[in-house]
């Protein structure tokens, strides 16, 4: 095993047994909870982390609090001011900026969320972005407790998705969604007829 601690000895904190893959790099003040597995080439910098929670190869997390029983990645990027909370799942090429995602709450493909409040048992589907910067200001996405997010969906802030709402795959929201309900926003499919594709020939 080989991994870099970058800062001063006594700022980490490591629980019982832990196991830290090859190629780590553990920068600032760090704190691992028992039974936490860090796979290899993963960055943590200034990060807490709890009981239970696998980090999956190749993530970088910074400036952020990993609650227990949480798995993160492989390949996610957590950016500082977030908080993962417990039984979380983050997963493959996500990046979360400054947002909270509540209990047991699954974002698990491709997706960006970025000042953005998810509830507790939420599901967000692969390719959501949440739309949070206008080119001068950042504004917030509220996703409330057990809301489904379609896939490919664009959520442009500031929106609020009500509890148990719905997002119908490939929609994009600017405007509030009602709690309990189907929310779609897309256009209707058109197929048409007699036209021909140019011939490159």
């Amino acid at each position: 095993m080989r991994f870099d601690l970058r800062g001063e000895v006594g700022e980490m904190e490591v629980g019982q047994d832990v196991v830290i893959d090859v190629n780590v790099i553990l920068t600032g003040e760090i704190s691992l909870g028992d039974l936490v597995k860090v796979g290899a080439n993963c960055c943590l910098t200034n990060v807490k982390v709890g009981n239970n929670v696998v980090i999956q190869p190749n993530c970088v997390i910074e400036n952020a609090i990993i609650d227990d029983d949480c798995v993160i990645g492989p390949f996610a990027r957590i950016r500082p001011d977030s908080h993962i909370k417990k039984g979380a799942h983050i997963g493959n090429f996500v990046e979360i900026k400054k947002s909270t995602v509540g209990q047991s709450s699954k974002v698990n493909h491709l997706t960006y969320l970025g000042d953005t409040i998810v509830g507790d048992k939420v599901n967000i589907g692969a390719g959501t972005i949440t739309c949070n910067y206008d080119g001068v200001n950042k504004y917030q996405t509220i996703i409330k407790d057990g809301a489904f997010i379609g896939s490919n969906s664009q959520l442009v802030a500031p929106v609020c998705i009500g509890k148990n709402a719905t997002i119908g795959a490939g929609s994009t929201i600017t405007e509030d969604a009602p709690a309990g309900k189907l929310t779609l926003a897309r256009a209707k499919q058109v197929t048409i007829e007699g036209w021909k594709r140019n011939d490159r020939n």
